[in-house]
């Protein structure tokens, strides 16, 4: 099959790789109808995170149809138009029963291959998925490719960020970052009743999607961003901070911003090697911290049918179509933000 591959730090291929196969009774086989480029997978692109082999298959954002199933798969049938979330879980372990499915015990990340073992992505034709039965979902009614394309991860990553700030009923939250994740949990702070969202960025194509989303832009070169976030809460500061950007510097306006008692609830991958607010920080402000990676699979299930009400005009965010094999030139145009790039999608 065909795939976008991982060549070295900067460069990705799109290449010929073996097909994949059923290795154990609980597989599926997908023939992937529309993947999509993450910010995650620039961590790999950029080598801020290293030990992926060459030749791997990218990306853990996919939609499909089943193909091929293990003899044990039970809720599948082949011709199934499926989604993902952009780990695998088992369904049954400690962690999936009490709704932390990005930490099963059994978890495997799309698009990740070290020393010959691991799984191979969804920006490619075809991908094998462990566990098919407790990690695939079938594409329910009112609800198109694109959309179960970001529910596997995007929408559900933004949601779950307003979700675990435990947003009160017109509370104020504040959302740093306006990437596609940001923008999702500017309509999450939504969905959770904030009182108010404002939503800092520099791009300005950006904050003015935020603005259509129903926040309040701000320029995070603002030199009054500060004041104007407390003029808008009474003078406290945010009750919730959600950090969508993955940086010291993003959770240190995180802080900044958060009011005594306040949540910062952050879902940017971070590979900075020190964290920039000291425990007395954290403890003169009585802050919660809530950090870590989105439990996507367990999330689809609350956001299904918050799709199919067509409430929030989610698909606005995928800016760019193109084709699989020209994933090089998607991957330069996504991490270089080109022609106002937001999130990119590829069909074989």
């Amino acid at each position: 099959m065909k795939a976008i591959t991982f060549q070295e730090v900067g460069k990705v291929r799109y290449e010929v790789i073996p097909d994949p196969s059923i290795v154990a009774p609980t597989d599926a086989i997908v023939r992937v109808k529309a993947c999509a480029v993450c910010g995650s997978d620039l961590h790999v692109f950029h080598g801020r995170e290293k030990g992926i082999d060459p030749h791997t298959a990218m990306g853990h954002e996919f939609t499909g149809e089943v193909v091929e199933l293990g003899k044990s798969v039970r809720t599948l049938k082949k011709g199934d138009n499926v989604m993902s979330p952009f780990t695998t879980s088992c369904g049954s372990c400690f962690y999936c029963r009490t709704g932390l499915t990005c930490r099963c015990v059994h978890s495997q990340l799309f698009g990740w291959v070290e020393n010959r073992h691991g799984l191979q992505g969804g920006q490619s034709e075809f991908v094998r998925v462990p566990l098919a039965d407790s990690t695939l979902v079938r594409v329910p009614d009112h609800v198109s490719m694109e959309e179960a394309l970001l529910l596997g991860d995007v929408m559900s990553t933004g949601f779950y960020a307003a979700k675990q700030a435990l947003i009160r009923g017109g509370e104020h939250c504040v959302v740093i970052g306006c990437g596609p994740v940001g923008l999702m949990a500017v309509l999450g702070g939504h969905h959770y009743d904030a009182g108010g969202v404002i939503a800092i960025d520099s791009i300005p194509e950006r904050l003015q999607m935020a603005e259509r989303f129903g926040a309040t832009p701000l320029d995070l070169a603002d030199p009054t961003l500060k004041a104007k976030v407390l003029e808008a809460t009474g003078g406290r500061g945010a009750d919730a901070v959600l950090e969508a950007v993955g940086s010291s510097s993003a959770l240190q306006l995180a802080y900044d911003l958060v009011r005594p008692g306040g949540i910062i609830s952050s879902v940017g991958v971070c590979n900075d090697k020190t964290f920039p607010i000291t425990p007395v920080q954290a403890y003169d402000k009585n802050l919660t911290f809530r950090a870590g990676r989105c439990p996507a699979r367990h999330m689809m299930d609350e956001l299904i049918p918050v799709i199919q009400s067509k409430k929030y005009p989610v698909e606005r965010i995928l800016t760019h179509q193109m084709k699989l094999a020209d994933g090089a030139d998607a991957y330069d145009i996504f991490a270089n933000r080109k022609e106002n790039c937001l999130k990119v999608v590829l069909q074989p």
